[in-house]
């Protein structure tokens, strides 16, 4: 049967420009970049990132990593991503694309990154179940996101303007995914994680609550 298509995403171009010149400066003002680098640390071989945005991420990559491949739908943050690509060490080759329906093959990648991006894509069930797809045995996923709060009265608020108004301002994004559930019912073995409030402040905030860690795809024959 031949494989059934998805609607294509939205074009966000105000939110891709508020992204670009206004959010993303906050968020390294408020010291995203050191979790950036924590998160990519150690990466080697080949490397499949979905939502790159405008390649904040590019810096970071280890020379150790061959190929890196970065998945990103929005032709803006695409477009500026492109220019990043140009002023890094490691090979970025930027292809428009979802989460949900990857352009790569079965178990081509040792590494696949997903950074600010689980809560936005349509079907984060959909985008791990890809991931797990084209990584090969025993290849690591590295996360970085936030995600749903910890406390009751968190979540409700969380609940209620992922219903409202949070996605159609925010690019999409919604704030109470639980996405470590997601990530261990994709199949991936947890290994490593941390869990705390970024940005670090008194006020809360409902997209304060992140997660950072290590998954693996498990090895062929493992227990």
């Amino acid at each position: 049967m031949p494989q059934q298509m998805r609607p294509s995403i939205p074009s966000r171009p105000l939110f891709a420009r508020f992204y670009s010149k206004v959010a993303a400066p906050a968020l390294a003002k408020a010291g995203v970049t050191e979790h950036r680098r924590r998160l990519l640390a150690g990466l080697s071989g080949e490397v499949i990132e979905i939502g790159a945005g405008n390649g904040l991420n590019f810096p970071h990559y280890p020379g150790t990593v061959t190929r890196l491949l970065a998945i990103e739908p929005e032709p803006h943050l695409r477009e500026l991503a492109v220019h990043t690509a140009r002023s890094v060490a490691v090979p970025v080759q930027l292809v428009d694309g979802r989460a949900e329906q990857l352009p790569a093959e079965n178990a081509s990648f040792d590494a696949a990154v997903v950074c600010l991006t689980l809560c936005s894509v349509a079907d984060p069930h959909a985008a791990l179940a890809e991931l797990h797809r084209v990584l090969r045995p025993g290849g690591q996923l590295r996360f970085f996101e936030h995600v749903r709060a910890d406390s009751p009265a968190m979540r409700r608020v969380q609940r209620v303007l992922d219903a409202t108004v949070w996605p159609l301002l925010m690019g999409g994004c919604h704030v109470g995914r639980d996405t470590q559930a997601a990530i261990a019912e994709a199949g991936f073995r947890l290994t490593e994680m941390e869990r705390f409030s970024f940005p670090d402040t008194r006020l809360p905030s409902p997209a304060a609550t992140h997660i950072l860690g290590t998954a693996q795809r498990e090895p062929l024959g493992a227990a």
